[in-house]
């Protein structure tokens, strides 16, 4: 983020592929609720991706949010929900007239 006051900053749109919303539509209302809220806390951060050196702090004990590979930290990312019971993968792009979030993959056990 640059302190530009023309730099879009959030909240972030986010979209979600057809096969991630009817995953997340597929969901037992547990996992709807923990959805919703790693929703909020990523359409709300400065920056979905990068947070500072500790990540997760600001985050609620049960959301670790991280690059999906190591070797691409600007790439997809994946936010593990309750310990490993689910996840969303998403990309962010920084457009700078309509940034978004986009959700490709949603999963609960």
């Amino acid at each position: 983020m640059t302190d530009d006051p023309h730099e879009p900053g959030p909240p972030w749109q986010m979209d979600w592929t057809a096969e991630a919303r009817r995953r997340f539509d597929d969901m037992p209302a547990g996992g709807h609720r923990l959805v919703l809220a790693v929703r909020a806390e990523l359409i709300t951060a400065a920056d979905p991706y990068y947070r500072g050196i500790d990540a997760d702090a600001g985050l609620p004990h049960w959301i670790t949010v991280r690059p999906l590979a190591s070797t691409s930290p600007d790439g997809p990312h994946i936010a593990h929900l309750a310990g490993g019971r689910g996840w969303l993968v998403f990309t962010f792009i920084r457009r700078h007239a309509d940034p978004q979030i986009t959700v490709t993959d949603a999963f609960w056990v």
